[in-house]
């Protein structure tokens, strides 16, 4: 079985999580700090906070903006539900709006005409590996949080996603493009906002009280980051590798592939087409050669929610015919050369 996804993982990571379990401070600490550094680095701001999943980063971000009830908080309806966990968790009111059809992403005229005076803040979530439109986005006025589950690494005219937003999260799943298991990490500029965020995001040790939550990463998740992190560019580069040859091989399959604008940089977290064939059908086909794929957001926020299918036509033209393709970095040559082989076969099928 070729799986649909799967973790990148070798000696070197291995290593560094012996090593650290080794030296019995395995609970946030040293190495939670330094992967906080170095991380934050990378993508440019002046501090982290390292947490045991993006969807605790979130919650953070959230608190970071003074968000609660009574207030709206603008998020896409293609996208996993933690989003909308999140914004329940502060007992404000989420706001789904529709995407684009064309790149999966929060459709900006959509965003623009739920604004009203109880907006406090957008969720912008880059989907797949590519980044949204962030220049009409931050013309809007509305503080962004920027998630970057999806995508590490990518850039929008040449500046890495999670640099834009009031303040950005990441999520390092088993499967997302580095690992630590679980985990997550919130970045911001505001050295008002890091010391807020780092108080709440545990409750111990505390001489006052107020809710505080056990949001922490542990030093070996944390060294595994670190290790997974140094990676990040080759993990990118193979992507990108196998994206550019499903690309060419898939050119005249009758599917609509996944396109680039200009000035907006992929790095190909999923890769996601559309097909005029039933999508549910065409993955049951799939796992029969042993070809595992995705739906790339399985049920979309206006499902889960009951809200009326004709206010989200682009979601839902998406949702009925999207399919996601095996990419990852350990994905072999064959493998790549199976499935190209397969997915033809399929499509071709009358």
């Amino acid at each position: 079985m070729i799986p649909h996804s799967k973790p990148t993982l070798d000696s070197k990571d291995f290593k560094a999580v012996l090593e650290t379990l080794k030296s019995a401070h395995i609970s946030q600490g040293a190495k939670v700090e330094e992967f906080e550094d170095k991380f934050s680095n990378f993508i440019g701001l002046k501090g982290g906070v390292a947490t045991n999943s993006g969807t605790a980063a979130l919650h953070l971000a959230l608190l970071a903006l003074y968000i609660g009830e009574g207030d709206e908080v603008i998020m896409p309806s293609y996208v996993c539900s933690a989003l909308l966990n999140a914004v329940s968790y502060t007992r404000a009111t989420p706001k789904i709006v529709d995407i684009n059809e064309e790149d999966f992403n929060i459709n900006i005229s959509a965003v623009a005409a739920n604004i009203n005076s109880t907006t406090k803040a957008i969720i912008i979530p880059h989907m797949f590996g590519l980044s949204a439109d962030m220049e009409g986005l931050l013309d809007l006025g509305i503080p962004i949080v920027e998630d970057c589950a999806q995508s590490l690494g990518s850039s929008y005219r040449t500046k890495l996603t999670g640099s834009f937003g009031a303040l950005s999260i990441f999520s390092f799943y088993a499967t997302k493009m580095m690992t630590t298991g679980e985990g997550g990490m919130l970045l911001t500029n505001s050295a008002e906002q890091i010391a807020a965020i780092r108080d709440l995001r545990d409750y111990g040790g505390k001489r006052n009280y107020k809710i505080r939550y056990n949001y922490k990463m542990t030093d070996f998740q944390a060294a595994s980051g670190i290790s997974q992190l140094s990676k990040l560019p080759d993990f990118i580069r193979r992507r990108k590798e196998i994206a550019s040859y499903y690309c060419s091989e898939l050119s005249d399959c009758g599917i609509i592939r996944p396109s680039v604008p200009e000035g907006r940089e992929h790095i190909y977290y999923r890769y996601v087409i559309r097909t005029k064939k039933n999508p549910d059908e065409l993955r049951a086909k799939l796992m029969e050669k042993e070809i595992a794929c995705g739906y790339g957001v399985i049920q979309p926020l206006h499902h889960l929610l009951g809200l009326h299918a004709k206010d989200f036509p682009y979601t839902e033209a998406v949702s009925n015919s999207a399919i996601s393709i095996p990419i990852y970095p350990s994905l072999k040559d064959d493998e790549v050369e199976t499935i190209i082989r397969e997915l033809k076969a399929v499509l071709e099928e009358d």
